[in-house]
């Protein structure tokens, strides 16, 4: 099949793809690995893309749950694929935040992967219990430093985003608040919610109903904009402090040496797939918005983010689950 270029045209889509040494480009089935258990956030948005990359792409896209070690089971085993296209991978930040969490890693984020495409992306919200008496950060700010160590905020584990967006709000800011990790989003803001701890930091749909019947307070969103969910709450620069942009991404990446025209053909087809209407609008629902981003776009935000990643973990002293 050499110098073979083959042109699909499904449903108003148009590649043109040659894999390695000349051989169209996918002739079989493509695996898209997962880090996490499915039901979660990333298992979700892996679920909601690979049906549209499989009627885009014309073959099969199988979701595969390799979950374990803060996804460096999946993470590993992807690094180490076969350039060929047919493994990929679906992760968060946590791709990026394991580089300086983890002592020994058998990867290097930058340099043993190909980025593709962000699919979808979404903020933290900072919330805190009512008895807190702080409406905005200033005065969360002012509470906290009128009582060093006296705040304690939760998270669904030590080293996940929740956790790091907390330390890198403590190291923007120069506030004392003591870490309260738990097994999950759940019990994290049940605790909140409880009053067990004062304030939290976690995705938009699984507290915003709790903020519209007044159990918890929302502060500010870690956004770069204003979610679309919570247009009335401003993003964490706007209220003031700035250095804490902290997104709930979920994007594809690729082994190393996949060729150019493969990245850019998925790349193509996770933003499409991305703004489809059916997709956009299930992503709202769970608090995230397209994305569909280059591959070189991708690439830069995942050198950003283990550099500033690894400036927390080192002034927090976090340590992996």
């Amino acid at each position: 099949m050499k110098n073979i270029l083959v042109t699909f045209l499904v449903i108003g889509f148009s590649a043109v793809v040659e894999g390695a040494e000349g051989q169209a480009y996918p002739e079989k089935p493509i695996h898209l690995v997962v880090g996490f258990a499915p039901g979660g956030g990333a298992d979700i948005n892996a679920r909601l893309l690979a049906p549209k990359l499989s009627e885009y792409l014309g073959q099969q896209v199988v979701v595969e749950n390799r979950p374990g070690a803060g996804t460096n089971i999946a993470n590993d085993y992807v690094a180490k694929a076969a350039a060929d296209g047919y493994t990929l991978l679906l992760n968060t930040a946590a791709v990026a935040i394991n580089m300086s969490l983890y002592k020994k890693l058998g990867f290097d984020t930058v340099r043993d992967f190909a980025p593709v495409s962000i699919f979808s992306s979404g903020p933290n919200i900072l919330a805190v219990h009512p008895s807190i008496r702080a409406n905005d950060i200033k005065e969360l700010v002012n509470v906290a430093k009128s009582r060093p160590g006296a705040l304690s905020f939760s998270s669904a584990g030590s080293g996940t985003t929740q956790h790091l967006a907390g330390e890198l709000f403590k190291l923007r800011t120069g506030i004392d608040m003591v870490h309260v990790p738990y097994k999950g989003s759940s019990p994290s803001l049940t605790a909140l919610i409880s009053g067990e701890v004062g304030l939290t930091f976690i995705s938009v749909p699984p507290i915003i109903q709790h903020i519209k019947a007044g159990r918890v307070r929302a502060i500010a969103s870690t956004g770069s904009q204003r979610s679309k969910l919570m247009p009335d709450l401003p993003t964490m620069k706007e209220a003031g402090v700035e250095g804490v942009e902290v997104s709930v991404w979920y994007g594809v990446l690729g082994p190393v040496n996949i060729t150019r025209n493969i990245v850019n053909n998925l790349a193509q087809a996770i933003k499409k797939a991305a703004y489809s209407d059916d997709i956009k609008q299930r992503l709202m629902e769970q608090g995230t918005e397209p994305v569909g981003n280059t591959p070189d776009e991708f690439g830069k935000i995942l050198r950003v983010e283990v550099k500033q990643w690894a400036e927390v973990v080192k002034a927090s002293g976090a340590q992996p689950n």
